[in-house]
């Protein structure tokens, strides 16, 4: 298995962000950094150029490899705002029911704007990941 492609760059988040064309994207990201920063009290890392990235897990490849990789974090797409929950959805279908308009990847919560879903449930779903993550790789 060759190693994941998606790997800490050196670019400050501050600049990527103030750098988003789309205004409506860079007023949510900048709520999104708040957000984020506030809950895993971290500093952001930009993960490859459109990722921004909270804390760091290693796993082990079905080669006996091991990677890294963020234990959350967000992407102001410019088609959507894609929210990093790393540890799944299985467990959290009360919440994603409370979230408002939202569709869901893998590990992926994809958001059209962040006026399209109550920030208290998604903070709570952003909580709810972050420990999950931290009990199953603890630090």
């Amino acid at each position: 298995m060759a190693s994941i492609k998606t790997q800490v760059i050196d670019r400050r988040v501050d600049d990527f962000i103030s750098g988003l064309e789309h205004e409506q994207r860079r007023l949510d990201a900048e709520v999104l950094q708040r957000l984020f920063s506030d809950i895993t009290q971290l500093p952001a890392l930009m993960w490859g150029q459109s990722i921004v990235g909270y804390g760091v897990y290693h796993y082990q490849t079905t080669d006996n490899k091991t990677q890294q990789f963020m234990r959350t974090g967000f992407s102001p797409r410019k088609q959507n705002l894609a929210v990093y929950i790393m540890a799944g959805f299985s467990k959290h279908a009360e919440l994603l029911s409370q979230l408002g308009k939202h569709t869901v990847g893998k590990s992926c919560l994809y958001i059209n704007k962040l006026t399209d879903v109550d920030l208290a449930v998604l903070e709570q779903l952003i909580l709810a990941s972050w420990a999950e993550m931290n009990s199953r790789y603890p630090h």
